[in-house]
């Protein structure tokens, strides 16, 4: 993919630096004690008892946080021009529908984060909160996609990007709310089945911005789209559990097959056409 030097979005919100550090709560309590103890004795110059404690708070902060690894600014500046690449494809599409297109926020952390959905850590992958329209990645995803999942390349993690804005758009046409209203009225063997016609969907919409953001501005190069189908065949539900328990189970499916993820990005890239991805009347659902 055609990346470098162009332009990067200004909706990235970067929290790898504060990935894994905890508030020193304990130690501001125990400083605010030692201060009144002091006092209290008079032994010392309140002024000076009180920039003892602060210098102790700002040294313990320090050593709780994380420094950012520079060796991730590059992929940083990569995920930042591919949210760009999608606010110009959805903002042109939203635009050609008399619609106006919200830009979501994309948040990059380290270890954990605080979203609009609650605390959550690296090991859910890549996810898009609806309650605060932001999509968290921690970067360090993108190594575990190429050397644990085998699925490498640029364009493999700009798929990744362009799902989890597939879900930010489903939010902004109200599909989401509509299948997360079902849940707790449907057996979950049920729901679960909306919850895979909602994944497809949003794979369907990162195939969508493959085929616009090509002919806006003509960034794929020879195997782009083939790392983008390996990342789809690479998250299958079948695939995965068939790697962490060795056998499939069809009714704990949420996500879709390999064969159904990479479906339907293909067709929303080779077709351009949205009015193609009702996943939902597809599967037989009624949304």
């Amino acid at each position: 993919m055609k990346w470098i030097g162009r332009r990067q979005s200004d909706n990235v919100e970067d929290k790898r630096a504060s990935g894994g550090s905890k508030a020193i709560i304990g130690g501001g309590l125990i400083g605010v004690i030692i201060l009144v103890i002091k006092l209290l004795s008079g032994n010392g110059d309140g002024a000076d008892v009180l920039n003892q404690v602060l210098q102790q708070q700002m040294n313990q902060t320090q050593q709780n946080t994380s420094p950012v690894n520079p060796a991730d600014d590059s992929l940083a500046a990569f995920v930042s021009v591919v949210l760009a690449d999608n606010e110009d494809v959805w903002n042109s599409l939203f635009r050609n529908a008399n619609q106006q297109y919200e830009e979501p926020k994309l948040v990059l952390f380290r270890d954990q984060v605080e979203s609009g959905c609650g605390q959550a850590g690296s090991s859910v992958g890549p996810f898009y909160c609806p309650a605060d329209k932001r999509v968290y990645i921690d970067l360090s995803f993108f190594e575990d996609l190429k050397n644990k999942l085998g699925a490498p390349g640029d364009f493999a993690c700009a798929y990744v990007i362009a799902h989890e804005v597939g879900h930010h758009i489903q939010n902004l046409l109200g599909a989401s709310d509509k299948v997360h209203a079902l849940n707790g009225r449907l057996s979950e063997k049920e729901y679960n089945k909306y919850s895979v016609a909602l994944e497809l969907q949003a794979d369907f919409y990162a195939g969508i911005w493959a085929h616009y953001n090509q002919k806006m501005k003509d960034i794929l190069e020879e195997g782009d789209i083939d790392e983008a189908l390996m990342a789809a065949n690479a998250v299958g539900d079948d695939r995965l559990q068939m790697r962490s328990s060795g056998q499939v189970v069809p009714d704990a499916f949420t996500h879709g097959t390999s064969k159904q993820r990479m479906y339907w990005f293909k067709l929303g890239y080779t077709s351009g056409d949205i009015s193609k991805g009702n996943t939902f009347e597809e599967m037989g659902l009624e949304l």
